[in-house]
Protein backbone atom coordinates (compact mmCIF):
# COMPACT_ATOMS: atom_id res chain seq x y z
CA UNK A 1 0.00 0.00 0.00
CA UNK A 2 1.34 3.42 -0.43
CA UNK A 3 1.23 5.39 2.94
CA UNK A 4 1.73 9.30 2.86
CA UNK A 5 2.79 10.68 6.53
CA UNK A 6 1.93 14.12 7.36
CA UNK A 7 3.55 16.19 9.71
CA UNK A 8 1.76 19.22 10.71
CA UNK A 9 2.34 23.38 10.82
CA UNK A 10 4.63 24.83 13.26
CA UNK A 11 3.56 26.23 16.61
CA UNK A 12 4.00 29.30 17.92
CA UNK A 13 7.36 28.80 20.25
CA UNK A 14 9.03 27.02 17.11
CA UNK A 15 8.55 29.51 14.94
CA UNK A 16 11.58 31.36 16.29
CA UNK A 17 13.63 29.10 18.55
CA UNK A 18 13.96 25.56 16.91
CA UNK A 19 12.35 23.53 14.50
CA UNK A 20 12.94 20.13 14.89
CA UNK A 21 13.37 17.13 12.51
CA UNK A 22 9.94 15.03 12.93
CA UNK A 23 11.72 12.14 14.77
CA UNK A 24 8.68 10.18 15.62
CA UNK A 25 6.88 10.10 11.71
CA UNK A 26 9.94 8.74 10.60
CA UNK A 27 10.14 6.18 13.12
CA UNK A 28 6.21 5.73 12.12
CA UNK A 29 7.17 5.65 8.55
CA UNK A 30 10.27 3.50 8.68
CA UNK A 31 8.05 0.74 10.23
CA UNK A 32 5.66 0.99 7.88
CA UNK A 33 8.14 0.91 5.35
CA UNK A 34 9.99 -2.36 6.72
CA UNK A 35 6.33 -3.78 6.85
CA UNK A 36 6.36 -3.46 3.13
CA UNK A 37 4.78 -0.63 2.05
CA UNK A 38 5.48 2.23 -0.26
CA UNK A 39 5.84 5.50 2.12
CA UNK A 40 6.13 8.99 1.60
CA UNK A 41 6.54 11.81 4.19
CA UNK A 42 6.00 15.86 4.42
CA UNK A 43 6.59 18.32 6.70
CA UNK A 44 4.52 21.25 7.01
CA UNK A 45 6.51 22.69 9.13
CA UNK A 46 8.72 23.70 6.03
CA UNK A 47 6.64 23.13 3.40
CA UNK A 48 3.00 24.24 2.62
CA UNK A 49 -0.09 23.19 2.21
CA UNK A 50 0.18 23.72 -1.42
CA UNK A 51 3.04 21.10 -1.44
CA UNK A 52 0.49 18.47 0.32
CA UNK A 53 -1.87 18.81 -2.08
CA UNK A 54 0.59 18.19 -5.34
CA UNK A 55 2.11 15.33 -3.68
CA UNK A 56 -1.26 13.64 -3.16
CA UNK A 57 -2.06 14.22 -6.72
CA UNK A 58 1.39 13.09 -7.30
CA UNK A 59 2.05 9.83 -5.34
CA UNK A 60 -1.90 8.70 -5.00
CA UNK A 61 -1.10 6.97 -1.38
CA UNK A 62 -3.92 5.24 -0.14
CA UNK A 63 -3.41 5.81 2.96
CA UNK A 64 -2.51 9.09 5.07
CA UNK A 65 -1.69 9.45 8.20
CA UNK A 66 -1.31 12.64 10.53
CA UNK A 67 0.97 13.25 13.44
CA UNK A 68 -1.19 14.37 16.59
CA UNK A 69 1.75 14.96 19.05
CA UNK A 70 0.60 18.47 19.66
CA UNK A 71 -3.11 19.49 20.93
CA UNK A 72 -3.06 23.02 19.16
CA UNK A 73 -2.19 21.67 15.35
CA UNK A 74 -5.71 19.67 15.97
CA UNK A 75 -7.99 22.20 13.58
CA UNK A 76 -5.63 22.05 11.53
CA UNK A 77 -5.24 18.24 10.93
CA UNK A 78 -8.92 18.06 11.09
CA UNK A 79 -9.32 20.60 8.43
CA UNK A 80 -6.78 18.68 5.81
CA UNK A 81 -9.00 15.40 7.29
CA UNK A 82 -11.92 17.04 5.90
CA UNK A 83 -10.77 18.77 3.09
CA UNK A 84 -9.19 15.36 1.59
CA UNK A 85 -11.70 13.29 2.04
CA UNK A 86 -14.07 15.47 -0.03
CA UNK A 87 -11.05 15.61 -2.40
CA UNK A 88 -10.30 12.37 -2.37
CA UNK A 89 -13.06 9.78 -0.67
CA UNK A 90 -11.33 6.43 -1.05
CA UNK A 91 -8.15 7.71 1.04
CA UNK A 92 -7.93 5.70 4.34
CA UNK A 93 -7.06 8.95 6.84
CA UNK A 94 -6.05 8.19 10.59
CA UNK A 95 -4.14 10.11 12.94
CA UNK A 96 -2.02 9.31 15.63
CA UNK A 97 0.63 10.52 18.19
CA UNK A 98 1.03 12.04 21.82
CA UNK A 99 -1.72 14.38 22.42
CA UNK A 100 -4.84 12.79 20.23
CA UNK A 101 -4.15 9.35 22.29
CA UNK A 102 -5.64 11.15 25.19
CA UNK A 103 -8.71 12.70 22.99
CA UNK A 104 -9.30 9.94 20.39
CA UNK A 105 -12.95 9.97 21.21
CA UNK A 106 -13.26 13.87 20.45
CA UNK A 107 -10.98 14.08 17.77
CA UNK A 108 -13.06 11.47 15.51
CA UNK A 109 -16.60 13.80 16.40
CA UNK A 110 -14.80 16.80 15.34
CA UNK A 111 -13.67 14.77 12.03
CA UNK A 112 -17.47 14.16 10.75
CA UNK A 113 -16.35 10.45 9.45
CA UNK A 114 -13.02 12.81 7.62
CA UNK A 115 -11.03 10.52 10.24
CA UNK A 116 -11.08 6.90 9.99
CA UNK A 117 -9.61 6.32 13.16
CA UNK A 118 -6.87 6.92 15.65
CA UNK A 119 -4.11 4.83 16.82
CA UNK A 120 -3.28 5.55 20.14
CA UNK A 121 -0.06 4.95 22.12
CA UNK A 122 3.47 4.06 19.87
CA UNK A 123 2.59 3.96 16.51
CA UNK A 124 5.66 2.32 15.27
CA UNK A 125 4.28 -0.31 17.49
CA UNK A 126 1.10 -1.07 15.51
CA UNK A 127 1.49 0.80 12.25
CA UNK A 128 2.36 -2.57 10.37
CA UNK A 129 -0.64 -4.40 12.17
CA UNK A 130 -3.14 -1.27 11.08
CA UNK A 131 -1.97 -1.59 7.56
CA UNK A 132 -1.94 -5.31 7.00
CA UNK A 133 -5.44 -5.13 8.79
CA UNK A 134 -6.51 -2.46 6.42
CA UNK A 135 -5.27 -4.44 3.70
CA UNK A 136 -7.13 -7.84 4.01
CA UNK A 137 -9.92 -6.35 5.24
CA UNK A 138 -9.86 -7.77 8.22
CA UNK A 139 -11.81 -5.69 11.65
CA UNK A 140 -9.77 -2.58 12.33
CA UNK A 141 -10.66 -3.07 16.02
CA UNK A 142 -8.39 -6.09 16.37
CA UNK A 143 -5.43 -3.91 16.09
CA UNK A 144 -3.44 -2.57 19.30
CA UNK A 145 -4.69 1.19 19.95
CA UNK A 146 -7.05 1.47 16.89
CA UNK A 147 -10.33 3.99 18.48
CA UNK A 148 -13.07 3.98 15.88
CA UNK A 149 -16.83 5.71 16.53
CA UNK A 150 -17.79 2.33 16.54
CA UNK A 151 -15.14 0.89 19.73
CA UNK A 152 -11.59 0.64 20.45
CA UNK A 153 -9.19 -2.19 19.49
CA UNK A 154 -7.14 -4.02 22.54
CA UNK A 155 -4.88 -1.67 24.57
CA UNK A 156 -1.60 -0.19 23.05
CA UNK A 157 1.55 -2.14 22.80
CA UNK A 158 5.28 -0.88 23.15
CA UNK A 159 7.52 -1.84 20.23
CA UNK A 160 9.80 -4.93 21.29
CA UNK A 161 13.03 -3.34 20.77
CA UNK A 162 13.92 0.49 20.58
CA UNK A 163 17.46 -1.25 19.14
CA UNK A 164 14.80 -2.90 16.62
CA UNK A 165 13.60 0.60 14.89
CA UNK A 166 15.27 2.92 12.31
CA UNK A 167 13.66 5.89 11.25
CA UNK A 168 12.99 6.73 7.44
CA UNK A 169 15.33 10.20 7.60
CA UNK A 170 15.85 9.51 3.77
CA UNK A 171 12.30 10.20 3.43
CA UNK A 172 12.82 14.22 4.42
CA UNK A 173 12.94 16.15 2.02
CA UNK A 174 14.31 19.31 3.43
CA UNK A 175 16.85 18.31 5.98
CA UNK A 176 18.54 21.50 6.66
CA UNK A 177 15.72 22.74 7.58
CA UNK A 178 15.82 21.81 11.16
CA UNK A 179 17.86 23.24 14.15
CA UNK A 180 18.23 24.38 17.51
CA UNK A 181 20.02 27.37 18.78
CA UNK A 182 23.50 27.63 16.90
CA UNK A 183 22.86 23.66 16.26
CA UNK A 184 21.73 24.16 12.52
CA UNK A 185 21.51 22.12 10.36
CA UNK A 186 20.47 19.34 13.29
CA UNK A 187 19.39 16.01 13.37
CA UNK A 188 17.53 14.50 16.39
CA UNK A 189 17.82 11.03 18.46
CA UNK A 190 16.37 9.03 20.72
CA UNK A 191 18.27 7.11 23.59
CA UNK A 192 15.44 6.52 25.84
CA UNK A 193 11.74 6.39 26.00
CA UNK A 194 9.51 7.25 28.45
CA UNK A 195 10.09 8.68 31.65
CA UNK A 196 9.82 7.53 35.30
CA UNK A 197 9.16 10.34 37.28
CA UNK A 198 5.39 11.64 37.72
CA UNK A 199 5.27 15.64 37.20
CA UNK A 200 1.33 17.24 37.34
CA UNK A 201 1.72 19.12 34.20
CA UNK A 202 3.41 16.20 31.98
CA UNK A 203 1.71 13.96 30.25
CA UNK A 204 4.72 12.20 29.18
CA UNK A 205 4.71 9.63 32.15
CA UNK A 206 0.90 9.09 31.61
CA UNK A 207 1.62 8.21 28.17
CA UNK A 208 4.56 6.00 28.81
CA UNK A 209 3.12 4.01 32.10
CA UNK A 210 5.63 5.14 33.50
CA UNK A 211 8.20 3.18 31.92
CA UNK A 212 11.55 3.85 31.08
CA UNK A 213 13.53 1.65 28.30
CA UNK A 214 16.67 2.15 26.32
CA UNK A 215 18.14 1.38 22.99
CA UNK A 216 21.62 -0.51 22.90
CA UNK A 217 24.88 1.83 23.06
CA UNK A 218 26.21 0.12 19.73
CA UNK A 219 22.68 0.85 17.98
CA UNK A 220 22.97 4.50 18.93
CA UNK A 221 26.68 4.81 17.97
CA UNK A 222 25.58 3.32 14.47
CA UNK A 223 23.03 5.47 14.05
CA UNK A 224 24.96 8.60 15.07
CA UNK A 225 27.02 7.36 12.16
CA UNK A 226 24.54 7.64 9.55
CA UNK A 227 23.56 10.86 10.52
CA UNK A 228 25.16 13.46 8.07
CA UNK A 229 23.84 16.21 10.29
CA UNK A 230 26.66 17.73 12.44
CA UNK A 231 24.34 19.24 15.34
CA UNK A 232 22.14 16.63 17.56
CA UNK A 233 18.92 16.86 19.84
CA UNK A 234 18.79 14.15 22.01
CA UNK A 235 15.11 13.62 22.24
CA UNK A 236 14.75 11.87 25.60
CA UNK A 237 12.47 13.43 27.94
CA UNK A 238 15.14 13.24 30.24
CA UNK A 239 18.60 12.12 29.39
CA UNK A 240 21.14 10.49 30.70
CA UNK A 241 18.24 8.90 33.74
CA UNK A 242 20.57 5.64 34.01
CA UNK A 243 24.54 6.50 34.67
CA UNK A 244 25.86 3.18 33.54
CA UNK A 245 23.17 3.48 30.17
CA UNK A 246 25.04 7.08 29.11
CA UNK A 247 28.59 6.72 30.10
CA UNK A 248 28.25 3.28 27.63
CA UNK A 249 27.21 5.46 25.04
CA UNK A 250 29.65 8.40 25.54
CA UNK A 251 32.36 5.53 25.24
CA UNK A 252 31.12 3.81 22.26
CA UNK A 253 31.15 7.57 20.94
CA UNK A 254 34.99 8.13 21.88
CA UNK A 255 35.72 5.04 20.38
CA UNK A 256 34.45 5.38 16.96
CA UNK A 257 35.76 8.84 17.08
CA UNK A 258 32.13 10.30 16.27
CA UNK A 259 32.22 14.04 15.92
CA UNK A 260 29.16 15.75 16.70
CA UNK A 261 27.60 18.72 18.60
CA UNK A 262 24.78 18.01 21.13
CA UNK A 263 21.74 19.29 22.52
CA UNK A 264 19.54 17.71 25.74
CA UNK A 265 17.05 18.02 28.46
CA UNK A 266 17.33 16.53 31.65
CA UNK A 267 16.73 17.26 35.40
CA UNK A 268 19.00 18.91 37.60
CA UNK A 269 18.88 16.30 40.26
CA UNK A 270 19.80 13.54 37.56
CA UNK A 271 23.03 16.07 36.63
CA UNK A 272 24.07 15.95 40.30
CA UNK A 273 23.82 12.47 40.69
CA UNK A 274 25.63 11.49 37.09
CA UNK A 275 28.08 14.50 37.08
CA UNK A 276 30.58 12.43 35.58
CA UNK A 277 28.36 11.23 32.68
CA UNK A 278 27.92 15.05 31.96
CA UNK A 279 31.15 15.74 32.28
CA UNK A 280 32.37 13.17 29.91
CA UNK A 281 29.53 14.37 27.25
CA UNK A 282 30.78 17.86 27.84
CA UNK A 283 34.18 16.39 26.83
CA UNK A 284 32.85 14.73 23.37
CA UNK A 285 30.40 17.27 21.97
CA UNK A 286 27.44 18.54 24.62
CA UNK A 287 27.05 21.93 23.99
CA UNK A 288 23.92 22.71 24.88
CA UNK A 289 21.47 21.43 28.23
CA UNK A 290 17.96 22.40 28.85
CA UNK A 291 17.06 22.06 32.31
CA UNK A 292 13.36 21.96 33.21
CA UNK A 293 13.09 23.75 36.79
CA UNK A 294 9.63 25.13 36.29
CA UNK A 295 9.86 27.65 39.63
CA UNK A 296 11.86 29.42 41.53
CA UNK A 297 10.52 29.24 44.64
CA UNK A 298 9.45 26.44 47.23
CA UNK A 299 5.89 26.64 46.28
CA UNK A 300 6.55 26.41 43.09
CA UNK A 301 7.95 23.27 43.34
CA UNK A 302 5.87 21.75 45.14
CA UNK A 303 2.77 22.65 42.87
CA UNK A 304 4.33 21.23 40.09
CA UNK A 305 5.10 17.64 41.89
CA UNK A 306 9.14 18.26 41.30
CA UNK A 307 11.02 17.08 44.36
CA UNK A 308 14.53 19.17 43.28
CA UNK A 309 15.02 22.11 45.92
CA UNK A 310 16.08 25.62 45.10
CA UNK A 311 19.46 24.84 46.59
CA UNK A 312 19.62 21.84 44.29
CA UNK A 313 18.88 23.36 41.14
CA UNK A 314 20.82 26.35 41.34
CA UNK A 315 23.87 23.93 42.40
CA UNK A 316 23.37 22.30 38.86
CA UNK A 317 23.42 25.48 37.16
CA UNK A 318 26.56 26.15 38.82
CA UNK A 319 28.10 22.36 38.32
CA UNK A 320 26.81 23.20 34.15
CA UNK A 321 28.36 26.21 34.08
CA UNK A 322 32.01 24.52 35.27
CA UNK A 323 31.47 22.19 32.10
CA UNK A 324 31.72 24.87 30.24
CA UNK A 325 27.99 24.27 28.81
CA UNK A 326 25.22 26.53 27.41
CA UNK A 327 22.04 26.23 29.80
CA UNK A 328 18.61 26.69 28.83
CA UNK A 329 15.67 26.65 32.01
CA UNK A 330 12.42 27.01 31.69
CA UNK A 331 9.92 28.59 34.11
CA UNK A 332 6.43 28.29 34.30
CA UNK A 333 4.34 31.17 34.49
CA UNK A 334 0.81 30.68 37.05
CA UNK A 335 -2.22 32.15 36.11
CA UNK A 336 -2.20 34.04 39.59
CA UNK A 337 0.94 35.93 38.62
CA UNK A 338 0.59 39.82 39.51
CA UNK A 339 2.64 42.91 38.15
CA UNK A 340 5.13 41.93 41.16
CA UNK A 341 5.52 38.52 40.94
CA UNK A 342 6.69 38.98 36.67
CA UNK A 343 8.84 42.08 38.02
CA UNK A 344 10.68 39.24 40.61
CA UNK A 345 11.10 36.76 37.57
CA UNK A 346 12.64 39.59 34.86
CA UNK A 347 14.93 40.68 38.10
CA UNK A 348 16.36 36.98 38.68
CA UNK A 349 16.78 36.49 34.90
CA UNK A 350 18.98 39.02 34.13
CA UNK A 351 21.02 38.17 37.16
CA UNK A 352 21.87 34.43 35.84
CA UNK A 353 23.73 34.25 32.84
CA UNK A 354 21.56 31.06 31.85
CA UNK A 355 19.18 31.65 29.10
CA UNK A 356 16.06 31.90 30.33
CA UNK A 357 12.79 30.72 28.67
CA UNK A 358 8.61 31.64 30.26
CA UNK A 359 5.93 29.44 29.77
CA UNK A 360 2.43 29.66 30.85
CA UNK A 361 0.59 27.26 32.79
CA UNK A 362 -1.20 25.02 30.71
CA UNK A 363 -3.75 21.79 31.78
CA UNK A 364 -3.36 19.32 28.66
CA UNK A 365 -5.44 15.72 28.39
CA UNK A 366 -3.31 13.56 30.19
CA UNK A 367 -2.38 15.41 33.00
CA UNK A 368 -3.03 15.86 36.55
CA UNK A 369 -3.46 19.55 36.05
CA UNK A 370 -6.23 18.79 33.14
CA UNK A 371 -8.39 16.99 35.47
CA UNK A 372 -7.90 19.78 38.34
CA UNK A 373 -8.69 22.40 36.11
CA UNK A 374 -10.48 21.51 33.15
CA UNK A 375 -13.75 22.90 34.10
CA UNK A 376 -12.04 26.25 35.14
CA UNK A 377 -10.81 26.58 31.11
CA UNK A 378 -11.56 30.28 29.76
CA UNK A 379 -11.21 28.98 26.02
CA UNK A 380 -11.82 25.61 24.78
CA UNK A 381 -9.90 26.43 21.11
CA UNK A 382 -7.51 23.57 20.84
CA UNK A 383 -5.20 26.45 18.91
CA UNK A 384 -4.61 28.01 22.34
CA UNK A 385 -3.07 25.32 23.98
CA UNK A 386 0.36 25.79 22.98
CA UNK A 387 1.85 26.89 26.42
CA UNK A 388 2.09 30.69 24.84
CA UNK A 389 -1.53 31.37 25.55
CA UNK A 390 -3.33 31.49 29.02
CA UNK A 391 -6.29 29.06 28.77
CA UNK A 392 -7.22 29.72 32.37
CA UNK A 393 -8.46 32.72 34.63
CA UNK A 394 -5.65 35.12 34.87
CA UNK A 395 -5.54 37.75 38.08
CA UNK A 396 -4.15 39.98 36.18
CA UNK A 397 -6.67 41.40 33.19
CA UNK A 398 -5.67 39.42 30.17
CA UNK A 399 -4.53 42.29 28.07
CA UNK A 400 -1.78 43.00 30.96
CA UNK A 401 -0.81 39.52 31.46
CA UNK A 402 0.27 39.01 27.79
CA UNK A 403 2.08 42.52 28.60
CA UNK A 404 3.79 41.31 31.82
CA UNK A 405 4.45 37.71 30.09
CA UNK A 406 5.82 39.08 26.94
CA UNK A 407 7.99 41.83 29.02
CA UNK A 408 8.75 38.91 30.85
CA UNK A 409 10.24 36.91 27.89
CA UNK A 410 11.56 40.20 26.01
CA UNK A 411 14.82 39.43 29.08
CA UNK A 412 15.71 35.90 26.75
CA UNK A 413 15.23 38.77 23.73
CA UNK A 414 17.12 41.22 25.26
CA UNK A 415 20.25 38.50 26.96
CA UNK A 416 20.40 36.43 23.95
CA UNK A 417 18.97 37.36 20.58
CA UNK A 418 19.60 40.17 18.00
CA UNK A 419 22.61 41.98 17.94
CA UNK A 420 24.16 41.04 21.51
CA UNK A 421 23.78 37.63 20.53
CA UNK A 422 25.18 38.46 17.06
CA UNK A 423 28.47 39.66 18.85
CA UNK A 424 28.99 37.04 20.72
CA UNK A 425 28.28 34.19 18.00
CA UNK A 426 30.11 36.12 15.40
CA UNK A 427 31.92 32.97 14.20
CA UNK A 428 29.82 30.62 14.54
CA UNK A 429 27.03 32.55 12.30
CA UNK A 430 29.79 33.46 9.57
CA UNK A 431 30.31 29.70 9.19
CA UNK A 432 26.81 28.30 9.15
CA UNK A 433 26.16 31.48 6.52
CA UNK A 434 29.06 30.18 4.47
CA UNK A 435 27.63 26.74 4.27
CA UNK A 436 24.04 28.51 2.83
CA UNK A 437 22.52 27.49 6.69
CA UNK A 438 20.43 30.92 7.61
CA UNK A 439 17.89 28.95 9.84
CA UNK A 440 19.80 30.40 13.28
CA UNK A 441 20.39 33.42 11.75
CA UNK A 442 16.90 34.64 11.21
CA UNK A 443 16.09 33.38 14.13
CA UNK A 444 17.60 35.98 16.42
CA UNK A 445 15.63 38.71 14.65
CA UNK A 446 11.67 36.82 14.80
CA UNK A 447 11.06 36.98 18.52
CA UNK A 448 9.13 40.93 18.13
CA UNK A 449 7.44 39.65 15.02
CA UNK A 450 5.81 36.51 16.96
CA UNK A 451 5.80 37.15 20.75
CA UNK A 452 3.65 39.89 20.63
CA UNK A 453 0.41 40.88 23.66
CA UNK A 454 -1.84 42.39 20.92
CA UNK A 455 -1.21 39.34 18.35
CA UNK A 456 -1.40 36.76 21.44
CA UNK A 457 -4.65 38.94 22.92
CA UNK A 458 -6.18 38.48 19.30
CA UNK A 459 -5.73 34.89 19.17
CA UNK A 460 -8.72 34.71 21.48
CA UNK A 461 -10.48 37.01 19.29
CA UNK A 462 -10.65 34.52 16.59
CA UNK A 463 -13.48 32.19 15.94
CA UNK A 464 -12.73 28.80 16.84
CA UNK A 465 -14.56 26.00 14.05
CA UNK A 466 -13.35 23.08 16.43
CA UNK A 467 -14.02 22.85 20.30
CA UNK A 468 -12.95 20.85 23.46
CA UNK A 469 -15.96 19.30 24.78
CA UNK A 470 -17.41 20.92 28.20
CA UNK A 471 -16.03 18.70 30.73
CA UNK A 472 -17.15 17.48 33.89
CA UNK A 473 -17.11 18.71 36.94
CA UNK A 474 -13.32 19.10 38.97
CA UNK A 475 -12.28 16.23 40.18
CA UNK A 476 -10.50 16.70 43.69
CA UNK A 477 -8.54 13.46 43.53
CA UNK A 478 -7.47 11.68 40.26
CA UNK A 479 -6.46 7.68 40.50
CA UNK A 480 -3.55 8.22 38.25
CA UNK A 481 -3.74 4.63 36.63
CA UNK A 482 -6.88 6.13 35.05
CA UNK A 483 -4.72 8.84 32.86
CA UNK A 484 -2.19 6.25 31.34
CA UNK A 485 -2.44 5.29 27.62
CA UNK A 486 0.10 2.47 28.06
CA UNK A 487 -1.06 0.88 31.32
CA UNK A 488 1.77 1.10 33.82
CA UNK A 489 3.72 -2.26 34.10
CA UNK A 490 5.66 -1.05 37.21
CA UNK A 491 9.42 -1.82 37.65
CA UNK A 492 10.19 -4.32 35.26
CA UNK A 493 9.20 -1.63 32.35
CA UNK A 494 11.73 0.51 33.36
CA UNK A 495 15.54 -0.63 32.68
CA UNK A 496 16.98 1.18 35.83
CA UNK A 497 19.31 -0.48 38.27
CA UNK A 498 18.42 -0.75 42.04
CA UNK A 499 19.88 2.43 42.82
CA UNK A 500 18.62 4.50 40.40
CA UNK A 501 14.87 3.05 40.54
CA UNK A 502 14.97 4.24 44.59
CA UNK A 503 16.99 7.86 43.36
CA UNK A 504 13.51 8.28 41.26
CA UNK A 505 11.32 7.35 44.05
CA UNK A 506 12.85 9.61 45.96
CA UNK A 507 12.38 12.28 43.98
CA UNK A 508 8.89 11.89 43.07
CA UNK A 509 6.13 12.33 45.24
CA UNK A 510 2.83 9.42 44.26
CA UNK A 511 3.82 5.47 45.04
CA UNK A 512 1.89 4.15 42.37
CA UNK A 513 3.74 1.40 39.97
Amino acid sequence: MKVLAVHPSALMYTKVFLRLEPLGLELVAGAARDAGHDVQIIDLQVETQKDYWTLLESFKPDVVCFSGNYLANVPEIIDLCRATRVRYPDIFQFIGGHSVSFIARDVLALSEGAVNCILKGEGDASIGLLLSALKDGKDLLSVPGVVTMDGEGPPPVFVDSLNDIRPARDLLRHRNKYFIGTLDPAASIEFARGCPWDCTFCSAWTFYGRSYRTASPMVIADELEEIKEPGIFIVDDVAFVHEEHGMAIANEIKKRGIKKEYYLETRADVLLRNKDVFKVWSEIGLSYIFIGMEAVDEEGLKQFRKRVSLDKNFEALEYARSLGLIVAINIIADPDWDRGRFEAVRQWCLEIPEIVNISVTTPYPGTEIWHREARRLTTRDYRLFDIQHAVLPTKLPLPEFYEELVKTQQVLNTKHMGWEALKDTAGIAGRLLMKGQTNFVKMLWKFNSVFNPKLQLADHMRKARYLMPIQPDVVESVDRKDLYVHGPGGRKTRALDDATEQFVDKTRMSEDA
